[in-house]
């Protein structure tokens, strides 16, 4: 708003007389204004010094726009000066309007007047009202404001002002530790403006005033925050009444008479040392829903909560433990505050201690007072601690007891302990819990144990097989510190139930641990030291009876799963237009997790693009269809319920797809004899298997290449040759003991040329070119130098494979052109491409040899 001329004395300079008019004017419009708008009367002021709000209200008429000047008495300095609306109060004709000081109220007296406004039109001023500072020489004593106590919020900024003693000189205020900068405001007010505060001290944060002879008054503040709870649950613990637990949440900073004051449904809640960050408050009712109000000076915040009582049941700790202890084992006893637990179904924990090593045991039934503990040793100190949660609708667990010592007895030992662990060498490691044992085989493949002292023989139930058919396996979960296992009760068992762990990656001399379940118990919580983040744990259920332990359930869990440390193993290979992408899964201690699926990516360009999510785990290739020419690059990553891993990526370069081998049928046809072809392998470095492709270039690219200055028969047929991308490291060996340049290959040549002796009709009127299956020569029809390691007899691509042996017979008849050598096999390859089909032999033998007459034929009778 524009600051306002509050000087009513001011005189107009002097005007030429052409102005009389217009200034004749302007005083009737005034004049006609002053009629109009009345003069604020009745001005009054009401003050509250701990807000610093200045409440002014007057009588205005009918106006609504009021200009206001408020002015530092003493200095006549502007404090305020702008123009406000104000409607009237239609009961009291009042006009009324607040304003905050930013000044405490009392640090010097403030002078208020008021006119009304109409546009360019204002009234007379009002008289002027005067609130009285505490700095008026009636009131001569050092003074600081605002008073001691003043709370205020974290980050706000706040105005002290210091008034030195009349007759005295200022000198410096001090907030906290540090001097202010301080402005004058009367003739014996100072102030100063803290900025952006900091949390005060549990004693509050002092501001300081001191004057030229060491005289000091000083004011304390309280900064801090509102109040802030989380985390508001009730429950049970005598299934009758309530107790809710709620955190503080952050600190306030706020303590003693400040600090925060908590209601429970509107019943105060009288809270302990506030020293700890978990309150709680107790109803002895249980409502079902909770409302919790926190309030403190800074303002007020509020929580809820609502449950059913059966879903809230937190037991409280079991009381008066005893023991009635033997060698092996003990019987734990206990007793219950409420007599309400007698119904209820109850999930126990129990650990026990000896010599620092801990074990867990986790037993249920109605009304639970007692458990036995089972796998001890003799003559050994235990010391045990038991806390329970419901069974049904489990909460939480209840507090731990606190923690009983008995003793074992001595004893002349039963059977031990035992387990075996069967490797999948098919040996197997015996395991036990109780030191000093011999063990033998018997006969029958079982096996014992003997004590050397007590010289008793325990024979085993366990026998040295794994015909056992395996189970389906379901997932275990961890919670708490262990995996909860659950299942229904055997009616064959006899002496409990044996639950085996171990590392799920793990082949040979596994470390294995196991724990044995009492009879009528239908689970446990699985909980180990050796538990680790990552990897996967088989689990396993057997039946305890007086035959061999029966495997009943398996599970398999990890206690934390995380991102799978490798990726799978990628490759890509070409088929047509398509790419089809294979890979292997991740070794199952790389996977760390439990696989969901996998994401295929296109990553040709600077982003990862998903083209599909294969939610199965059983996935290992995915096509991806209809790709154009070029480069192209894929991302394969397997992804577990924590992430992705790091992903596995290949490249291909797609070049043109083209079925058309030794097929150039446009007119008549004149068939030459070709002397030979020429095939060219284009090498590279590495094996790499994305990228199979045969690229056909015409000949006439060889004489640019300067192969030689032979002339051409244009009525040959045409020569082509072939680029394989995929090179295999081993050398090529000749398929014929013929040392002739035109039948040898190498790695370190960029050309290989096969000579044909015959070519092998293909009946090309089909369109494109067809692999011819033919029945594989008998090996022992062949001589040794052609005989090879056998290849598989069933499926896989193999080369035309027509050629036998040739004759004087069959090299007469034909003239001189071997009829068996018609079609090249493969130059990267030893291994034949077609399969054979056993079944038609002796049909593909005679039309294969038909063939090759009546191209022989047709090749004689067009010579020269």
């Amino acid at each position: 708003m524009p600051r306002l001329d509050v000087n009513p004395n001011s005189k107009p300079n002097s005007s030429p007389l052409w102005l009389i008019p217009v200034l004749l004017g302007f005083l009737t419009g005034q004049t006609h204004a002053k009629d109009v708008l009345s003069v604020p009367e009745q001005v009054s002021l009401s003050a509250n010094k701990y807000t610093q709000q200045l409440t002014i209200s007057w009588r205005g008429g009918a106006a609504t726009t009021f200009d206001i000047v408020i002015l530092r008495t003493e200095f006549s300095e502007t404090a305020f000066s702008e123009t406000v609306s104000v409607a009237v109060d239609q009961a009291s004709g009042l006009h009324q309007w607040n304003w905050t000081s930013v000044e405490p109220l009392e640090c010097t007296s403030l002078s208020i007047k008021i006119r009304s406004r109409d546009k360019h039109m204002t009234s007379e001023w009002s008289n002027t009202q005067i609130l009285q500072g505490n700095d008026l020489p009636s009131n001569g004593k050092m003074q600081m404001y605002p008073r001691d106590g003043i709370v205020l919020p974290v980050g706000a900024n706040t105005t002290f002002c210091c008034i030195a003693e009349e007759g005295r000189v200022f000198d410096i205020i001090r907030y906290s530790d540090m001097v202010m900068n301080a402005t004058q405001l009367s003739r014996r007010t100072f102030a100063t403006t803290v900025i952006n505060q900091s949390p005060s001290g549990t004693s509050g944060t002092n501001v300081i005033c001191t004057d030229s002879l060491n005289e000091l008054i000083g004011s304390v503040v309280f900064v801090g925050y509102p109040p802030l709870p989380v985390d508001l649950a009730c429950e049970t613990h005598d299934l009758t009444s309530a107790v809710c637990q709620w955190n503080e949440g952050r600190n306030t900073y706020l303590y003693g008479k400040r600090r925060t004051h908590y209601t429970l449904n509107k019943r105060d809640c009288a809270l302990g040392s506030s020293n700890q960050k978990q309150r709680q408050c107790s109803l002895p009712q249980w409502e079902g829903n909770w409302t919790l109000v926190a309030v403190n000076p800074l303002g007020q915040y509020s929580l809820t909560d609502s449950a059913e009582l059966s879903h809230r049941v937190r037991p409280v700790a079991p009381a008066n433990l005893t023991s009635v202890a033997h060698a092996w084992n003990a019987t734990v006893q206990w007793q219950w505050k409420y007599e309400s637990y007698s119904s209820l179904a109850l999930l126990c924990h129990i650990e026990l201690t000896s010599h620092g090593s801990k074990r867990n045991y986790t037993v249920s039934g109605v009304g639970l007072q007692s458990v036995k503990v089972l796998d001890l040793h003799p003559d050994e100190d235990y010391s045990v601690r038991i806390r329970c949660g419901a069974q049904k609708n489990f909460w939480k667990w209840g507090n731990w007891s606190d923690p009983f010592a008995f003793k074992t007895k001595r004893y002349m030992p039963d059977a031990p302990d035992v387990w075996m662990w069967l490797n999948r060498d098919n040996t197997a490691n015996i395991l036990w819990k109780v030191f000093f044992y011999y063990f033998y085989f018997d006969y029958k493949r079982r096996i014992g144990i003997e004590l050397p002292h007590a010289k008793y023989t325990f024979p085993f139930l366990f026998f040295l097989s794994s015909d056992v058919e395996p189970l389906a396996v379901s997932r275990a979960v961890y919670m708490d510190s262990g995996f909860f296992l659950l299942w229904q009760n055997n009616v064959d068992v006899t002496c409990g139930y044996i639950v085996e762990w171990n590392n799920a990656s793990c082949d040979l001399n596994c470390h294995v641990e196991w724990l044995k379940v009492a009879k009528g118990y239908v689970n446990v919580s699985v909980e180990s030291a050796e538990f680790q983040p990552g990897v996967r744990y088989n689990l396993s259920l057997y039946s305890c009876s007086s035959e061999p332990p029966v495997l009943l359930q398996r599970w398999q869990g990890y206690t934390q799963e995380l991102v799978p440390s490798t990726s799978v193993g990628l490759s890509i290979s070409q088929q047509g237009s398509d790419i089809l992408l294979t890979w292997e899964e991740i070794p199952l201690l790389d996977r760390r997790g439990f696989i969901k699926g996998y994401n295929i990516y296109n990553s040709t360009g600077s982003e990862l693009t998903l083209i599909a999510n294969l939610p199965e785990q059983g996935s290992q290739s995915y096509t991806v269809k209809g790709l154009v020419e070029g480069s192209h690059k894929f991302t394969v990553k397997a992804y577990n319920s924590v992430g992705e891993d790091t992903g596995a990526t290949v490249s291909i370069t797609l070049h043109k797809y083209s079925t058309s081998i030794l097929c150039v049928l446009q007119g008549p046809l004149d068939v030459k004899p070709s002397s030979h072809s020429v095939i060219h392998i284009v090498e590279k470095p590495e094996w790499d298997s994305s990228k199979e492709a045969l690229v056909v270039i015409p000949e006439e690219d060889e004489e640019e290449e300067g192969m030689g200055e032979e002339p051409v028969d244009t009525d040959e047929p045409t020569s082509l040759r072939y680029y394989n991308q995929v090179v295999d490291d081993r050398p090529i060996r000749p398929r014929f003991p013929d040392s002739s340049a035109s039948s040898a290959s190498s790695l370190d040549s960029g050309r290989t040329e096969v000579t044909y002796t015959g070519i092998q009709t293909s009946g090309c009127g089909g369109g494109g070119y067809k692999p011819q299956m033919q029945p594989k020569v008998p090996r022992e029809a062949l001589p040794e130098p052609f005989l090879e390691p056998p290849a598989a007899t069933t499926g896989g691509y193999k080369p035309q494979n027509s050629w036998h042996l040739d004759s004087p017979v069959e090299t007469r008849e034909s003239g001189g052109l071997a009829p068996s050598l018609g079609s090249p096999t493969s130059v990267a390859s030893t291994q034949f491409l077609l399969p054979d089909d056993e079944e038609h032999t002796e049909d593909k033998r005679q039309s294969s040899s038909s063939a090759a007459t009546w191209f022989t034929n047709l090749l004689s009778s067009t010579k020269p």
